[in-house]
Order: C-alpha cells, then structure tokens, then sequence
C-alpha cells in the first residue's frame, strides 16, 4: 500500500504560479512511477504529467507542455507539480497516482494508488 497527499493548491490569478505537494508514505516510493491528473465536475479525470521512478523520463499533456514541470525528490519520498502561466482552464481537482507498472502513463486505469486531491482555482 501505498498512501498519497497532496497539498498547495489554492486560488491564483491568471498567469500566476503555484507548486503542488504529494507526499508518499508506505512502500518505497522509489518503487513507482509518479503521475499528476486533474477532473472538473462532470468530466473524465485528465493526465497532467507523470514521471518515471527515477525521474529520468517525464512526459506532459499538450495542454501544460512548457508551462508545468513534473519533478520528484526520492529522498523525501514526495512529487511535485510546478504550475507556471496558470489559465482559467487549468481550475481543477488535481490529484497525484502512482504506479509499480508503468504501461501508458496518460491512463488513469494505470494507476493503483491515488491522493485524495488538492483544489486549484485560477481567476481571470
């Protein structure tokens, strides 16, 4: 088992930044490939970005690339989520996922283990 919690959300104006927090406990988080999804009410939850477990191979969503960067520090068994020129459509439930099989990283069904989730909210 694996436990996940996020933290750092918040209100943002628009072009503002915020880095999002998702703590692991548990199993070797050294273990897992790291990942950063987000829902709105109403729709499928939505792949962010993930990260392999020793943080050499990242890959993002067309929507975020060059705006977001994934990272994760072993050491403190925690993945961050650094959220640069926030948009209006970037407000969201996000929520962070791992996974000790890494097969499509953008699939939500990919993942075991999921946080309980942070609000971000950007105003225009």
């Amino acid at each position: 088992q694996v436990q996940l919690v996020e933290s750092g959300g918040g209100l943002v104006q628009a072009g503002g930044s915020l880095r999002l927090s998702c703590a692991a406990s548990g199993r070797p988080f050294s273990n897992y490939d790291m990942a950063w999804f987000r829902q709105v009410p109403g729709k499928e939850r939505e792949f962010v970005a993930a990260i392999s477990w020793n943080g050499a191979l990242t890959n993002y969503a067309d929507s975020v690339k060059g705006r977001f960067t994934i990272s994760r520090d072993n050491a403190k068994n925690t993945v961050y989520l650094q959220m640069n020129s926030l948009k209006p459509e970037d407000t969201a439930v996000y929520y962070c996922a791992a996974t000790p099989f890494p097969n499509d990283h953008a699939n939500a069904r990919s993942y075991d283990y999921w946080g309980q989730g942070t609000q971000v909210t950007v105003s225009s």
